[in-house]
C-alpha cells in the first residue's frame, strides 16, 4: 500500500538538472511539481538557472525508518510528477519520481527542439524493486566459458564509455536499446534497486556487485555471443533493473563516482565474476549476496569487502581495470591543490576552461599549470554544479567528472564546427 499523505513526516530534497540532448544547460526552464495521482495539485514551481540547474527544494516523504525495515509493506518513498517546459522545447512528463527521507534526488533530463506537431513526451517511473514485484534474476553460472569455438572475449577488462540496455528480455524484439554511459547506468540500476537511506558501505557493496556483474556482461561479449546488438538488458529475469530517465540519488552518485573502475575478481580468473543477487525476504538464494542482508551488515558496522565475502566467500578481492575509456587523460594517482604544478594542472585548467565556456557560472582561468586560488575556486564551483562535496581539490572523482563533462562538450563542438 502506498504511504497515506498524512504519514510524510519526514523530508528528502530534489533537484532537477535539464540539457539539451547535446549535453547544453538549457536556462528558464520552468519546473512544476505535482503529488503522484493529484494532476491538478500543484505543490511547487521552480526554474533552472543558467547552469541547467535548479534549486535544491524540501518535500515531504514518509519516515525514514519505513525503507531501513526488511518488514515493511508501506512505500517507503514518496512520488511526484514533474512537468517540465521551456520556449522552443518538447515539455517532458515524468511520473513516479521517487523521494527519500533526509536523501537528495537528482533527475537529469534533456529537452529535444519543439517541432510542428509534437506533443512532448511522457516517462513514468515504475516501483522500486524493493517495493514492487519483478521477475526473479535466473540463476548462471558466476564464471563463464571463453574457449568456446567463436567465443569474443576482450583481452583485458576496460571500464567502457557507453554500454548499449536493451529496455526489455533479451528475445523482445520490440524493445528499445538505449546508449547510456557507464556510470549513469551504475548509478540508474543501484537507486531502482537499494534503497539510498542504507549504510554507505553497504551501497558500496551493491555497487561493487552491480559493476563486477555489468563488466561479465560486457568482457564476455555476453549477448553478442548471441547474435544481440546490445551490452545488457533492463529484465531483472536475467540482468538488472535500469529504468529509462528515472531519478538517482546522492548518496549513490557519490560512491559510484567514487569507485566507478573497480570491479571483483577471484583468484586465477581473469573475468570480473558475474555477482548475482537478491532482496533476500521475498526471494531467497543461497550462494549470493541478499540486499537486506547486506545492510544489516553495514549497519552492524562490516566494511563493504567484508560484507561481500560474507556471501561470495574469502576468496571474492576488489579489482581495478586496466583501462577506462572516453577519457583525454588517466587519474595522476593524487590530488591536486593549492601549490600542484605541471602537465597534469595545465590539462585540467583547459578542461575546466573549456567546460566555463557552457557552463558560465563555473568562472573562466588561464591554463598556466599553477594550481592557485582562481583555479580552487573554478574547481569549488564545479563541484557545486556537479553534485561533488565542494572541497576545491581535484581528487579521483572529480578528474574524471571533468573529463567526463569536457569531452561530452568538445565532442557536440566537433560535430557542429
Amino acid at each position: 500500500m502506498r504511504a497515506m499523505q498524512n504519514d510524510m513526516i519526514d523530508r528528502g530534497q530534489l533537484q532537477v538538472n535539464v540539457t539539451t540532448i547535446n549535453n547544453i544547460p538549457i536556462e528558464n526552464v520552468n519546473i512544476s511539481i505535482y503529488e503522484e495521482g493529484q494532476p491538478t495539485n500543484k505543490i511547487e514551481e521552480i526554474t533552472t538557472d543558467a547552469s541547467g540547474q535548479s534549486e535544491e527544494i524540501d518535500l515531504p516523504t514518509p519516515p525514514v525508518e519505513l525503507s531501513l525495515d526488511v518488514d515493511n509493506i508501506i512505500q517507503p518513498y514518496a512520488e511526484y510528477s514533474l512537468l517540465m517546459e521551456a520556449d522552443g522545447y518538447e515539455p517532458v512528463n515524468i511520473s513516479g519520481v521517487e523521494i527519500l527521507s533526509g536523501r537528495m534526488s537528482i533527475q537529469d533530463i534533456k529537452l529535444r527542439p519543439l517541432l510542428e506537431g509534437e506533443n512532448g513526451e511522457d516517462f513514468v517511473i515504475p516501483a522500486h524493486t524493493l517495493y514492487g514485484e519483478y521477475p526473479t534474476k535466473i540463476a548462471e553460472s558466476e564464471v563463464k566459458p571463453v574457449n568456446l569455438p567463436g567465443e569474443i572475449v576482450l583481452s583485458r577488462v576496460v571500464i567502457p564509455e557507453y554500454i548499449i540496455v536493451h529496455d526489455g528480455a533479451p528475445s523482445d524484439s520490440t524493445a528499445s536499446d538505449y546508449y547510456v554511459l557507464y556510470k549513469d547506468y551504475i548509478k540508474n540500476v543501484a537507486s531502482s534497486e537499494i534503497y539510498a537511506t542504507w549504510p554507505e558501505e553497504t551501497i558500496k557493496a551493491n555497487v561493487l556487485a552491480i559493476m563486477s556483474f555489468t563488466l561479465n556482461r560486457v568482457y564476455t561479449e555476453w549477448y553478442r555471443n548471441k547474435g544481440y546488438d546490445f551490452t545488457i538488458t533492463s529484465s531483472t529475469a536475467f540482468d538488472h533493473k535500469w529504468i529509462n530517465n528515472r531519478n538517482i540519488f546522492d548518496t549513490i552518485s557519490l560512491v559510484v563516482d567514487e569507485i566507478f573502475d573497480q570491479y571483483l575478481s577471484r583468484p586465477n580468473v581473469k573475468q570480473p565474476i558475474l555477482t548475482q543477487y537478491c532482496d533476500g525476504n521475498r526471494v531467497s538464494c543461497p550462494g549470493w549476496m541478499t540486499q537486506w542482508g547486506s545492510k544489516s551488515l553495514g549497519e552492524s558496522g562490516y566494511s563493504a569487502i567484508q560484507i561481500l565475502r560474507n556471501f561470495y566467500g574469502s576468496s571474492i578481492y576488489i579489482n581495478t581495470a586496466e583501462q577506462i575509456s572516453g577519457v583525454p587523460i588517466s587519474y595522476p594517482g593524487y590530488e591536486l591543490d593549492i601549490g600542484a604544478s605541471g602537465s597534469k594542472v595545465q590539462q585540467i585548467q583547459e578542461e575546466l576552461d573549456r567546460i566555463a565556456q557552457v557552463y558560465s557560472n563555473i568562472p573562466r582561468i588561464q591554463a598556466d599549470g599553477i594550481y592557485g586560488e582562481a583555479t580552487k575556486a573554478a574547481v569549488r564551483e564545479f563541484q557545486r554544479t556537479f553534485d561533488l562535496p565542494q572541497t576545491g581539490i581535484i581528487d579521483f572523482r572529480t578528474w574524471y567528472k571533468i573529463s567526463q563533462i569536457y569531452v561530452g562538450i568538445t565532442r557536440i563542438a566537433e560535430l557542429n564546427p
